[in-house]
């Protein structure tokens, strides 16, 4: 049987790192900062990890709402192609500065592109 991508990748301690890595790039982003001026980034990072561990393959302990429901409110503040554009290359880059070998971040991105039409309300 071939291991799951949050497997593949290194498991719990590979998805904490690409979830820090990653929101240190999004909130050094001007374009994408403004959506996470409310957060509560402690709580948004354990989601966030909980979400990626479940859509990369690994334990589902994610309990958040569905998608749609998580991303309306920054939908109706203009999140939009752009900024989900900007996510994912800023996980690709957070990725590579990981060492993660290429195939994996582009199955990573394939499964970040599945959410697209969820995450902007389309």
């Amino acid at each position: 049987m071939q291991k799951t991508l949050f497997e593949r990748i290194g498991g719990q301690s590979a998805v904490e790192a690409t979830v820090t890595k990653l929101y240190e790039k999004l909130l050094n982003d001007p374009a994408l900062a403004p959506f996470f001026s409310d957060a509560n980034m402690a709580e948004l990072h354990r989601s966030q990890s909980a979400f990626v561990t479940m859509a990369f393959g690994g334990p589902h302990h994610y309990k958040s709402l569905d998608l749609r429901a998580v991303h309306l409110d920054a939908r109706l503040n203009g999140l939009g192609h752009a900024h989900f554009d900007a996510t994912l290359a800023h996980l690709q880059n957070a990725m590579r500065e990981l060492d993660v070998p290429e195939d994996m971040i582009l199955e990573a991105s394939e499964i970040v592109e599945s959410t697209r039409r969820d995450v902007l309300n389309l």
